[in-house]
């Protein structure tokens, strides 16, 4: 009997960019359009707004109102939770009342935890993580590492024992990055794709996410994302390399990769 693969959904991380008028939506477009036009190219899509300030669950609600009944939203964790390990209640709780339209409408994917590369393994650290998914309770959580210290032999195993799911990535092979390990710890797999710009990730001239993938560099992706996907219920794959509307290229062209009709 063929095994049978979950479903992979590909967007990007974000899609409200006004560098993105002319090279991905129309000319002239509003911004209050852009999720409207979006739709019709992708069934999902990452919302990183809330890692800067967490909305009133309106802004949310509106958002959800304009897209179809099987799009799916992940929603970014906020700066206070990942980077300053904020353990403040209130914090998680208004950031669930936040998100609760997504989850009443059966269009939340779950929340993507982007830690940045100065958060190392440490018995802290492990703790807070642990933390955050006592918060999040049943609410999916992604955790995505920056620094290649957490890729320990054990760490796979401790995430599925924990229920948190891990966040492949695909950014420079520079020394201290985690490298492109494909690997699904819960019933739903995930993929981010940062572009490779290794001349400006540290700094510099430039944007980090400044970089459009070869067809090349993306089918090394294809095997990975289907091995990823006959394990898992459902896979997504995003793209954040947002710079004038290159990750919404790539990710139209990953599709096509994928051969997926939508």
């Amino acid at each position: 009997m063929e095994e049978r693969s979950g479903e992979i959904i590909v967007g990007t991380s974000g899609y409200s960019f006004e560098d993105w008028i002319g090279s991905f939506y129309p000319p002239n477009i509003r911004k209050g359009d852009m999720l409207r036009e979006y739709v019709k190219h992708f069934r999902g899509v990452e919302v990183n707004s809330t890692y800067y300030r967490i909305p009133h669950p309106a802004v949310l609600r509106r958002m959800e109102e304009k897209t179809p009944a099987d799009f799916e939203f992940v929603i970014k964790a906020n700066q206070e939770m990942t980077h300053k390990q904020s353990k403040d209640p209130a914090l998680y709780r208004t950031f669930i009342e936040a998100v609760q339209p997504v989850i009443d409408a059966g269009k939340f994917g779950g929340i993507i935890a982007q830690f940045p590369w100065g958060f190392k393994r440490t018995r802290e650290n492990i703790d807070h993580i642990e933390y955050m998914k006592a918060r999040f309770g049943d609410l999916p959580l992604f955790i995505e590492f920056r620094n290649s210290e957490w890729i320990t032999p054990g760490l796979f195993e401790n995430l599925r024992s924990i229920g948190i799911g891990y966040c492949s990535v695909d950014e420079p092979r520079l020394r201290g990055l985690v490298p492109p390990i494909a690997e699904v710890t819960t019933d739903v797999g995930y993929v981010r794709l940062h572009g490779r710009n290794a001349r400006s990730w540290w700094g510099g001239t430039g944007d980090r996410y400044d970089y459009l993938y070869s067809e090349d560099e993306l089918r090394q992706w294809v095997e990975k994302i289907k091995a990823m996907a006959a394990k898992a219920k459902k896979t997504f794959v995003f793209f954040n390399n947002c710079h004038a509307g290159q990750a919404a290229r790539n990710a139209k062209l990953m599709k096509e990769l994928l051969k997926l009709t939508f």
